[in-house]
This record gives C-alpha cells, structure tokens and sequence, in this order.
C-alpha cells in the first residue's frame, strides 16, 4: 500500500434538452409558487460551524470484462480551506500507479495503467478528510484581501459556463435593481429557486450545460446543473463564483434524508456545491440545488414553494451555509484527465476508466463496478 499527503490547491444531454424544450427563456420570470395541499410543522436546519469531524473514505474499484489496456481515474480530495482539510490518502492496486492534477485547478487523481494481459484488475483508495459546518454571520464584516487576477480567474466563462449571450441577458433581468454584490447573489440565489426544478430522471449529477438549458427552456436538472447555473449567473453579472464537487458522506444532522448519504454506500452520493466571493465576507457557501431537492424529493408530494415549513430554513441556511457531513474534491472545469483518449470532462467528480474500446460510463457503478463507503473517525 502507498500512502501520499494531499494538498491544496455533453452532446447527448444538449440534443435531448433541445429535442425537449417546451420554450424559450425570455426576461419575465414566473415563480413557481402553488399551494401545498398538506400542512407540515417547521423543521430545524441550522448548521452552525465549530466542531470538526473526520471521516475516512474508501473507493474500490474492480475493473471487468475490460478489451485491452485500462487506465482509470480517481479523485482524491484536494479541498483545503477553512471549512475543509484535505489530510493523508493510502492506495493499493495491482497496476502501475502514479499522483497526477489537471494542471490547471489542481485537481488531484489516482491515476492507474493496467495490461490487457492483467487477472482482476483493482484499486483501492483511501483518504482521510477533515471537515465542518459553514455558517455565514452577514452581521458580521470582515477584513478580506484577495489577488484581483484570482477573482478575475473565477469570473470567466468557461466551456459549459459561458457568460455571455443568454446567460448575461438572463443574469441581468434576475438582478434587477440590485445594487451590491451580496444583492446580486441573493437575487440569483432566489431566481434558481423559483424558475428551476430537480430532474430525478436526469443522469448522475447532471451535464452542467447551462446554455442549453436556458435556450431551450427546460431548466429541470440535477446539482450540476442547478449550481452550475446559478455560478454561470453570477460570473455573468462579474460575480466571482466556482463549483465545489464532491462527495456527501454521512447522514443530515437534522433529519432531511436527501441531505444525507449512508456511509456504507455511497453509490450516486455525489454532489456540486457552489461558493460566491463577497467583498467584507469572502468566499460564501451557497447551494440552491440542494433547497431543489428537498422541494422535489424530501416527501412524496412535490413541494412547490420555498416558504413551506418543510424547506423555509433549508432555503435560508443554505444561502450562506452548509451541513459538513459533505467533502469537496476539487473546483476544477473542463479537466483533461492525463493521457486520456477520451474528451475532457466539464467537471471530475466520478471515478472514470478507458479500455481500448472507448471509455466506460461513470454513471453505472453497478456495471463499471466501483463501490465508495464511508466511516467517521473519532480522533
């Protein structure tokens, strides 16, 4: 076994978005807001910071029926903040390994070579990661300092982030009347909430495609999807934004089953977060993706507005805070994974491999048989 330190640093989709579309996008934006047929009693979600948990998390991947030579892809946690510590990761394998990043983000990866020639292919990866809660004070300013051309950096578009076009026309009638930078984020925060919804149908944690979305008018989706355009949104308007993806590794402390994930298996646990820089705040949780899927999945019966009792204090912590029973891999876009032959990914948050007849899908983890579990470490 090796152990290394870490440190810190979609065509299909677009063809069925088209091919669906139900209409355009324009500047008027109708709010999703029907009444509930069933009255709840309110629920507590307050993550508040302070307490440090550790957990240990182990992918095992068992590559089968491969054609050929194989090379495979994992992401180690590479996330180090004042809401995470990246600490020690172990691996074992019976091919040649090596550490690599994307040489952009600094994303980090296990990354494996097996012969065609090689009985039962595996890795094993185990990584130890420390987190907490994140909890903005917005009473409470503070002294922030960062390098301009770093914000600079994290207001480009990218290539499933473009911020100009539909995505700017649209950013600029959400904020409407906004004046500051913390006005521009809640009013997007809030125009997520209203205008999209959770796709359960939707693959994985979705394509991230945002320009698609909004010319088709079918903004439904998943996390990376949602986060990613209400990112998209805020870079657009000069915001500076990122994606965070990762991994939810243990159940909500507060009893929302979709906020959770069961720590012996982790399979389809994945989740985008986002973080938006305010000056006097710095870097900000926000996920409006998640307040999504408490409306559209907590209960049997779709929840249609954000002021039900049920998802009123999701919606509100999560504009600012997060529950840290999540980690973060990396913040990185349009990643070239290391001798690929495969096409770039928008994001890396799944284990990927490649034999000699294509690339395997990451999203069934049953027939590209990989396993992710979870255990809290009392330290």
């Amino acid at each position: 076994m090796t152990t290394v330190c870490a440190t810190a640093c979609a065509d299909s989709r677009r063809t069925f978005l088209k091919n669906s579309a139900v209409a355009l996008v324009g500047t008027t934006f109708p709010a999703i807001n029907f009444a509930q047929s069933t009255a709840q009693s309110p629920r507590r979600f307050n993550p508040e910071p302070g307490t440090w948990r550790t957990f240990e998390v182990t992918t095992r991947v068992d590559i089968q029926k491969a054609k050929g030579a194989t090379r495979l892809w994992v992401p180690i946690p590479s996330v180090n903040t004042d809401w995470q510590e990246s600490l020690v990761s172990s691996y074992a394998s019976n091919g040649t390994t090596r550490l690599e990043d994307d040489g952009h983000y600094g994303a980090r990866m296990l990354c494996v070579e097996f012969a065609a020639n090689q009985t039962a292919p595996y890795v094993e990866l185990t990584s130890q990661v420390r987190t907490q809660n994140r909890a903005q004070n917005w009473a409470h300013k503070i002294a922030t300092q960062q390098d301009p051309a770093t914000l600079k950096f994290w207001t480009q578009p990218t290539e499933l982030l473009p911020t100009d076009g539909l995505v700017r026309k649209t950013a600029l009638a959400a904020t409407r009347g906004a004046h500051t930078d913390v006005e521009k984020v809640k009013k997007i925060y809030d125009w997520i909430v209203v205008n999209t919804f959770r796709e359960p149908k939707v693959r994985g944690c979705g394509a991230g495609d945002i320009a698609t979305m909004l010319e088709t008018g079918n903004l439904g989706g998943k996390c990376a999807d949602l986060n990613a355009l209400f990112v998209g949104l805020c870079r657009a308007v000069g915001v500076p934004a990122r994606d965070v993806y990762g991994l939810r590794v243990a159940p909500s402390a507060f009893g929302y089953r979709e906020l959770g994930g069961n720590p012996a298996s982790l399979k389809g646990a994945q989740h985008c977060r986002s973080e938006v820089y305010l000056a006097g705040y710095g870097w900000v949780a926000m996920d409006p993706a998640d307040v999504a899927k408490v409306m559209r999945q907590e209960t049997s019966e779709w929840i249609k507005s954000a002021q039900n009792p049920l998802v009123a204090p999701v919606n509100q912590h999560l504009f600012g805070g997060w529950e840290g029973n999540w980690i973060g891999y990396n913040v990185a876009h349009d990643v070239s994974l290391p001798h690929a032959k495969g096409p770039q990914l928008g994001f890396f948050m799944y284990p990927v491999a490649e034999d000699s007849e294509g690339r395997f899908d990451s999203h069934e983890p049953d027939s590209f048989k990989y396993q992710i579990t979870a255990k809290e470490l009392k330290v």
